[in-house]
Order: structure tokens, then sequence, then C-alpha cells
């Protein structure tokens, strides 16, 4: 406080008052009340020490990402001996360069830099992959940016879903198709989908992903795509078309299946078994 002109006897004073609050060794808040975001996020940086920076999920929610909850993730160089306080993860890497940083505001990891970081240390794969697809699909950054941050990554044990992951979101594209979905079909013990089947419909010929055609039943394995507004009233339409025909219709989403296959090859197994399959 005395760098900029408050004397110590007077941060004593309004704190003994209770008009000021003191949050940790090197934070002091010129009010009492509950922090604001911004305000949790300097305050580690203050905590935490020199070098440090918002990484990870917190760099991203930082960046306004929305919808997520995690503690918080602050990054220092390797071996700069940072501070650890209560309630804050504090990693010290290697990865981390200069050209990392935000240039402006809070000191922060970039967007695609933060998501790869935000996946690797994440809780869970399935937690991993949903914060790659909510930083693209919220427009923080692209897939494209974050698979060019990725490369500096050689080794780690979620390398293989990470590059998966980025290639279900680039694009848009697909990358899980109808011979993989076949497999894992096979892989559960389920009747493998029927292939290239055509739908006719208002707006013309659909071809489906898969169908089990003697049972009614269709599955839509769903790229990061089809959350956009055009695309997700496509389906929607598509959809109801369907249904109009008596098929009942399950909608994977593409990530979904890539970290959790179990869940939602057994809504099919059901499904299929509703309809008269044996299994």
């Amino acid at each position: 406080m005395a760098a900029i002109g408050t004397p110590r006897w007077e941060v004593t004073a309004e704190l003994r008052a209770e008009r000021w609050a003191r949050h940790g060794s090197q934070t002091i808040a010129t009010y009492t009340g509950p922090l604001t975001a911004p305000a949790v996020w300097w305050s580690a940086i203050f905590e935490v020490g020199g070098g440090a920076a918002l990484d990870g999920s917190t760099a991203l929610c930082a960046e306004g990402l929305r919808g997520f909850t995690d503690v918080l993730h602050v990054s220092t160089p390797k071996s700069w001996h940072p501070r650890r306080p209560p309630g804050v993860i504090v990693h010290e890497t290697r990865r981390r360069q200069p050209t990392d940083l935000v240039g402006t505001g809070i000191p922060r990891t970039r967007p695609p830099v933060a998501a790869v970081r935000a996946a690797l240390w994440a809780r869970s794969d399935r937690q991993a992959a949903t914060l790659l697809a909510m930083t693209v699909q919220q427009r923080l950054t692209t897939a494209e940016a974050i698979a060019e941050a990725f490369q500096t990554v050689r080794r780690d044990r979620r390398r293989r879903l990470i590059m998966a992951v980025l290639a279900d979101l680039s694009t848009g594209a697909q990358s899980i198709g109808e011979l993989d979905f076949a497999r894992l079909c096979r892989e559960f013990g389920l009747p493998e989908p029927d292939r290239q089947t055509r739908r006719r419909g208002p707006d013309g010929t659909w071809y489906l992903d898969s169908d089990w055609t003697r049972y009614d039943a269709v599955v839509e394995i769903e790229g990061v795509h089809h959350l956009e507004a055009d695309q997700a009233m496509s389906d929607a339409s598509r959809q109801n078309e369907l249904t109009i025909d008596h098929s009942r219709v399950l909608r994977i989403p593409v990530i979904g299946l890539r970290v959790a296959p179990d869940h939602y090859l057994s809504q099919v197994a059901r499904l299929l078994r509703s309809a008269g399959w044996p299994g």
C-alpha cells in the first residue's frame, strides 16, 4: 500500500476499524464485503508472488468462459519458489513461456494455452473433454489454435485423448465415423447398424449415421457444429420427421461417445431391447 501513497499506520487503522479487510498475507480489500471474481483472481496473483499468472480453467474464466466453476489454478515458471496460499493450486511448469501470456489486464495465459493446461489438469477425461468443447463452443479460441499450442506437449497420459477431442472439434468434423461406431457396437455385444441407410423427407434424401431398420431405431452422432443455431434447427426438423415415420432417435454427442462410451452404448442397448432385440 505504501507504493501507492497509503502509509502503514492508515492501513492498520482501517483494518482495526473493520472498514477494510485482509485476505491472506499480501492482499487487502478496501471494503469488507465478499470479493468479486476479478478481485479473487488478483488476490491469487498477489498471494502466490512474482511470476504468477492465472492458468488453465481459471484463465479461461477470466477470458469469459461461462458455466464452469473450479478451484483456482495459477502457474509460475519452474523453480521460482512461489507461495502456496489456501484454495489455490500452484503449478510450477517448465512449459510456460513469456509468449504464453496475454499482454494486458490480469496476468493470465492466452486462451489456446489455457485450454491445453485445463485439459491436462482436469480431474477426469470427461472434464478435460468438456473444457475443450466449451472453450471452442463459446468462441474463446479455435480448435486449430488449441492444437497448435498442444504441439509443445510431448508426453502426457491424456495426449491421445486430447488429440482425438481436438480432431472432433476441428471445423465441426466428426472423427468417429460409421466404421468406428460399428466397431463399438460389436465390442458392446450390440447388432451392427445398417450402413448408408437413406430416408426421404420433405427437404430431400437423408443419409442416417446409424440405423437399425428392423427395430425402427436411429442413432445420430453429433459433432460440435450441431450446437450452432442453423444446424440445431435442421437437426430438430430431421428428428421430427423420423419420429413421424415411427422411428425412435437417440442423439449422441461425439465427445460424449469419446469419453463415456459405456453410458451411451447402454442407452443404445436399452433402445434396441425396447424395440424387440433379444440381446
